[in-house]
């Protein structure tokens, strides 16, 4: 009988944070950089932002495919994996004149840095290494 409790819940970590400065823009007291801090999402919660970018569009003869918006989809995986600054309060967004978590990193944000930001949460996730990766670091 092999031995596989590694596998067991609670044997390894649930969530990975980091900070990362997504901004030069955004500046403490002492005028450095604030970083913000990121988690990694479950795949549970991951289908959820899948489910949400999707949208039903209808097709030849009337018939109506799924189709998952990919701009909607990377902004649902950023707000669900940013834990500070809260993109949820309303008080940022109001600050911004937008409601709604995607539409303030959209407004705060730099095109650029939105995309940094997007890089990062989806390395966090483990979106960043290819399977042919991962068998190539089996072997050795």
């Amino acid at each position: 009988m092999s031995d596989f409790s590694m596998f067991f819940a609670g044997q390894s970590s649930a969530e990975i944070t980091e900070e990362f400065v997504v901004s030069v823009r955004f500046k403490d007291a002492e005028g450095s950089p604030v970083p913000w801090k990121l988690r990694s999402i479950t795949e549970e919660e991951n289908q959820e932002c899948r489910k949400a970018a999707t949208r039903k569009v209808k097709g030849k003869n009337g018939v109506f495919t799924p189709e998952i918006d990919p701009n909607d989809y990377m902004a649902k995986l950023m707000v669900s994996s940013v834990i500070y600054p809260d993109l949820k309060n309303s008080e940022l967004q109001k600050s911004y004149g937008v409601l709604g978590a995607e539409s303030l990193l959209r407004k705060m944000l730099l095109p650029g840095e939105f995309a940094a930001l997007g890089e990062r949460v989806q390395a966090l996730n483990g979106f960043d290494r290819d399977m042919n990766d991962l068998v190539d670091d089996v072997k050795n």
